[in-house]
């Protein structure tokens, strides 16, 4: 089950992004994917935890720029079309995350 919640993980960090970024901005999906991937950064507040990393912990809520004052922001920034695909790549980022937090017992 381990196995099947990594690659779950990932292919929504990675593969998918891609392919919505190819489906949604075909004329410059590459730029588009990069940009998502880019907001992986986001996850530099994981170095603010103790431990840095825990799989059974949610992220959502705990880290600061996981948390929902954070998520917000990231949906404001929908509304500008100069910040639209940062946002939506910060936002399927917190989804990716949420998801996670269904796999803790």
């Amino acid at each position: 089950m381990e196995i099947f919640r990594f690659f779950l993980h990932y292919s929504l960090h990675f593969l998918i992004p891609g392919l919505i970024a190819y489906i949604f901005f075909r004329n410059h999906w590459k730029k588009v994917w990069l940009i998502f991937v880019l907001t992986m950064l986001v996850d530099i507040d994981h170095l603010l935890a103790n431990p840095i990393f825990s799989e059974n912990r949610c992220s959502i809520n705990f880290h600061p720029l996981h948390s929902y004052y954070a998520i917000f922001g990231y949906f404001i920034l929908l509304f500008s079309s100069k910040s639209r695909v940062i946002a939506i790549g910060l936002l399927f980022h917190m989804f990716t995350d949420f998801v996670d937090c269904f796999w803790i017992f």
